[in-house]
């Protein structure tokens, strides 16, 4: 069953923003940290950003830094992946996920969510 939910996927122009939220559904995922991941076809999941349990630790690719902001209250749900400047190349299925801990690869994370979709045109 879905254990994790994700919204606020769609289309947008290049540069312009997009709000994904993601939050448990059926059961509680108390004390994990969670990150954000894209996959377009043929290419790995990539990780894009990832948030601390207590909201006070980040970390995000390179090719996101200064553009995306993820976010939560201390300790809480849901989680949020703020998306500025948006990029047609970033058109992608966004999914959200936990267990992972620290881990940059998305085959560690062991909690996904159905992904939502994100399409930038240009």
């Amino acid at each position: 069953q879905v254990q994790l939910v994700e919204s606020g996927g769609g289309l947008v122009q290049a540069g312009g923003s997009l709000r994904l939220s993601c939050a448990p559904s059926g059961r509680s995922f108390s004390g994990y940290a969670m990150a954000w991941f894209r996959q377009v076809p043929g290419k790995e999941r990539e990780l894009v950003a990832r948030v601390s349990w207590s909201g006070n630790s980040t970390y995000y690719a390179d090719s996101v830094k200064g553009r995306f902001t993820i976010s939560r209250d201390s300790a809480k749900y849901p989680v949020y992946l703020q998306m500025n400047s948006l990029r047609p190349e970033e058109s992608a299925v966004y999914y959200c996920a936990v267990g992972g801990g620290i881990s940059l690869s998305w085959r560690i994370w062991s909690h996904w969510g159905q992904g939502t979709q994100v399409t930038v045109s240009s």
